[in-house]
């Protein structure tokens, strides 16, 4: 188990992503994913507001709401470690305080609960002073509705604000950050918000941990990008360093005898500070892939050939 960051919240060192509920998994295929989840000793589940308003008929909620459904159905809601976040709903759009107020019991009552136990701002909000956000939050711990903050899409500059205004203020201190963070997405992270987690503890959460899909191997060509729902987040990767990095995946994949996804998340879990990658099953099949990761141990030269590779 990983701990995030000082909050003594225990998590798997997997995240399920909940991004897929309400969108490419119905609700039956995603209770039996959570199910399965579980099963395998998975406790931590992702999912935000806004989750899944892209969808033509959808108004945003649905990912939350079928976890919701899923824990009246099953109970057990203390086993889990429920992530979600706020600003991105389309009826609560932003990070005003009265906003987050109102998301945060929307939430409450799509989840059928009483408690999230990770908050995250899920994009900065420029025209909302971080004083005033951050208060908000604070006042979601100091009512037990919240137990821990994250951030998530934050610059590092921004980051370091919050804590300032937090400390100054005697607010609650974020425990979590969530970057776009993967073996072919290292720059940005590394540089500016590796950093900030390593100074001040945070836990971190990567989100496309698998590029949208490109690190499983199985978008090797255009036209394998047709053949998934997410084929054409893959393509900007489908490059000869992509396929560099795919290669040698698929290489340290085949001495584990495991999937290069098992792979590509073990990888992210070697790298300081990161607690849990994210990653998304539409079905249960895609599962053990995942859970895999959770206890599969690199070996220094295969971490380092992984390192150097996507280093390019």
């Amino acid at each position: 188990m990983s701990t995030l960051g000082s909050s003594g919240i225990e998590v798997f060192p997997l995240n399920l992503g909940g991004n897929v509920f309400g969108w490419t998994s119905d609700e039956s295929a995603s209770h039996q994913v959570l199910d399965a989840f579980v099963a395998a000793g998975g406790n931590f589940v992702d999912t935000a507001d806004g989750y899944s308003a892209w969808v033509p008929g959808n108004s945003g909620g649905e990912s939350e709401t079928i976890i919701g459904n899923w824990f009246a159905a099953r109970g057990g809601r203390d086993r889990v470690v429920l992530a979600t976040k706020v600003s991105q709903h389309p009826q609560f759009r932003g990070l005003a305080a009265a906003t987050v107020a109102a998301a945060a019991d929307a939430s409450l009552t799509r989840l059928r609960t009483d408690y999230i136990d990770l908050y995250y701002a899920h994009y900065d909000d420029a025209d909302t002073p971080l004083e005033e956000t951050a208060g908000a939050f604070d006042a979601l711990v100091k009512a037990g509705k919240v137990r821990a903050i994250g951030v998530s899409n934050y610059s590092a500059e921004r980051i370091r604000e919050w804590f300032e205004v937090a400390r100054r203020n005697g607010f609650t201190l974020p425990v979590a950050v969530q970057p776009h963070y993967n073996l072919v997405e290292r720059t940005a992270y590394e540089r500016d918000i590796a950093p900030v987690a390593e100074a001040e503890g945070l836990a971190v959460l990567p989100y496309y941990a698998l590029a949208s899909g490109f690190l499983t191997g199985k978008y090797r060509t255009e036209a394998d990008l047709a053949s998934g729902p997410r084929g054409g987040g893959a393509q900007k990767y489908l490059t000869e360093d992509g396929l560099a990095v795919i290669k040698v995946l698929t290489d340290v994949a085949a001495t584990h005898g495991v999937e290069p996804a098992t792979v590509a998340l073990a990888w992210l879990r070697t790298r300081k500070n990161v607690a849990a990658p994210i990653a998304s099953a539409r079905t249960t099949e895609q599962l053990p892939a995942l859970i895999a990761s959770a206890t599969l141990d690199l070996a220094a030269d295969e971490i380092a050939a992984l390192d150097e590779v996507s280093a390019r």
